[in-house]
């Protein structure tokens, strides 16, 4: 977060091939479903870098209506979800045309962004209230909130029976 930077890594090397500069705070990364892409929200303004992964430079800046934290690709690679803490809400962004389509109602500080494997719905940890918002990705409709407990943050899968 506070370089304000993208690291580009050779994982075989194990080097660096690029310091893609974005602002002096950025927050959270993820890859396009085909790995086109790599995202950040700039800390510092309401706008999401969107990096070509081919050149390792910044291909364009998404406006946003308020700064955003965490963000997660549709498993049809059509979508990207975009929390955005102070409105209390997660954007979608259409990345055909890199244009915000809709935005969806959550509950209070959106943080982090988890697609189910399956790809029907997408968990958004809300800090402040201490829920996980479980929206449809048909209806883009919040369908139900499950209690995490204070301090709602990062996601990760775990398998049932390890």
């Amino acid at each position: 977060m506070g370089p304000g930077t993208v690291s580009a890594i050779d994982l075989v090397a194990q080097k660096p091939l690029a310091i893609i500069p974005i602002s002096r705070q950025t927050q959270r990364i993820s890859l396009s479903i085909d790995d086109r892409w790599a995202f950040t929200a700039d800390q510092t303004a309401p706008r999401l870098a969107v990096i070509d992964t081919s050149t390792n430079k910044v291909q364009t800046w998404v406006k946003l209506p308020t700064q955003a934290y965490g963000t997660a690709p549709t498993l049809d690679g059509r979508w990207l979800l975009i929390t955005l803490p102070t409105a209390n809400k997660v954007g979608v962004l259409d990345l055909e045309s890199m244009k915000m389509a809709r935005m969806v109602d959550v509950d209070k500080l959106p943080q982090e962004i988890l697609v189910r494997p399956n790809g029907e719905v997408a968990y958004v940890s809300c800090m402040a209230s201490g829920k996980i918002a479980a929206i449809n990705l048909k209806t883009w409709n919040v369908d139900k909130l499950i209690n995490a407990g204070p301090q709602a943050d990062g996601l990760a899968w775990a398998p049932l029976n390890p």
